[in-house]
C-alpha cells in the first residue's frame, strides 16, 4: 500500500512542521562578518584563518587544502 501527500508550505513552515532549529540569526551574524571581511580585504592571514574553520579534520584537512592550492598555484614548487 502506497499513501501519497502533498503538502503545500513555505521553507520557513516546513522547517517548522519538522521541527528544526531557525538558522537565521546564526547565517545573518556570518553574512555580516563575512561582509565585513570582505569589505577590509583579504589578505593571506584571512584566507588561512577560514580555510582552518572551514575544513573538516582540523589541520589534516588544512594540509590537503594548502597542498591542492600549492599545487594549483605554482607557489609549492622551490
Amino acid at each position: 500500500m502506497n499513501i501519497t501527500m502533498n503538502i503545500e508550505c513555505t521553507p520557513e513552515e516546513a522547517r517548522r512542521l519538522m521541527g528544526l532549529p531557525d538558522m537565521a540569526p546564526i547565517h545573518d551574524l556570518y553574512m555580516d562578518k563575512l561582509k565585513q571581511t570582505m569589505g577590509e580585504g583579504f589578505t593571506p592571514e584571512v584566507i588561512e584563518n577560514m580555510m582552518r574553520t572551514w575544513t573538516p579534520m582540523g589541520e589534516v584537512g588544512f594540509g590537503v587544502w594548502k597542498q591542492l592550492i600549492d599545487q594549483m598555484t605554482g607557489s609549492g614548487k622551490k
